[in-house]
């Protein structure tokens, strides 16, 4: 991340952290709202930024990300997402494959579990993301069509209407400044509908999403969890039944659930957390909130 480092405020208690995520007055939706237009996102390290999989993966290279879609889709054809481009490249997310997408959540109880749910010795952090704000900054095309819709995010239908691939929504960029918006993916499956998921695209395949939200201190707030307050706020989670196996229902979720809740806590060393295999691990550095995908039948996995 870049200067907004340092804007993050740190949560002393549980009571101080829920006070703070309910607290609306700073975003468009103001007080008066019982669902303030924000989005959540967890991270177990401070370290960990806001970027996209395909910005660690290829840099300045913007040109393979239409390749990585197309291979996808090629050898996964046999999937159905859905009609358009963007359920694909959700569905290629939820996957794994390196893409401009990042994964938020309308649950800030949600994001606490991913931001809880390993590395319990180190710090984390809550991001809270004013998307209704962030949506004022849309080119007009695309902010009239939200508009006109009535809704706070996009479907992969709507977003389709006005930009058929993704190389349409880098068109529709203005100037040199990059905007975003959020849509919410298909229900591929229970643990999209579980997360209350949302994804994140920028008009530039290799922006970056920490630098964007450093020169819009106005459209964000974070929190740093120390370790102590991880332990406490994994507590509440896991009494209130929010954990690997409703969020990541399948026996993958249930094995991580268990291997978590019953084994003793981990110094800095453990890179596996709640998560059980190497692709999961990777997954948790991005951000992401799948976690390990779901066996398919007559799979080795």
């Amino acid at each position: 991340m870049g200067d907004g480092r340092t804007r993050i405020e740190r949560a002393g208690s549980w009571r101080e952290l829920d006070d703070a995520i309910t607290d609306t007055a700073w975003t468009h939706s103001g007080l008066d709202q019982v669902r303030a237009g924000l989005v959540f996102r967890g991270l177990a390290r401070s370290s960990f930024s806001n970027v996209s999989g395909l910005t660690r993966l290829v840099g300045e290279r913007a040109s393979l990300e239409r390749h990585l879609l197309r291979n996808f889709r090629k050898y996964a054809h046999r999937e159905a997402p859905g009609p358009t481009v963007w359920d694909w490249l959700a569905l290629a997310q939820h996957h794994g494959l390196p893409t401009r997408l990042l994964d938020w959540t309308f649950s800030p109880l949600v994001a606490l579990h991913f931001a809880t749910a390993s590395w319990p010795s180190e710090e984390g952090v809550l991001w809270a993301v004013d998307c209704e704000g962030a949506h004022r900054s849309l080119p007009p095309l695309l902010g009239d069509a939200l508009d006109e819709e009535g809704a706070l995010v996009f479907t992969t239908g709507l977003l389709a209407e006005h930009a058929p691939e993704v190389e349409d929504l880098d068109r529709l960029q203005q100037d040199e400044d990059p905007f975003v918006l959020f849509f919410e993916p298909p229900s591929l499956d229970e643990r999209i509908v579980n997360q209350a998921a949302v994804l994140s695209a920028m008009s530039n395949a290799t922006a970056r999403m920490d630098a964007w939200l450093d020169a819009r201190p106005e459209l964000w707030r974070a929190w740093r969890i120390d370790p102590q307050l991880k332990r406490e706020i994994r507590n509440r989670l896991d009494q209130a039944n929010l954990n690997e196996r409703v969020l990541l229902p399948g026996l993958d979720g249930l094995a991580a659930w268990l291997r978590r809740y019953y084994s003793p806590v981990r110094d800095e060393a453990d890179e596996e957390g709640a998560f059980m295999d190497d692709s999961a691990r990777h997954a948790q550095f991005e951000g992401s909130m799948a976690g390990p995908p779901p066996a398919t039948e007559g799979s080795n996995g």
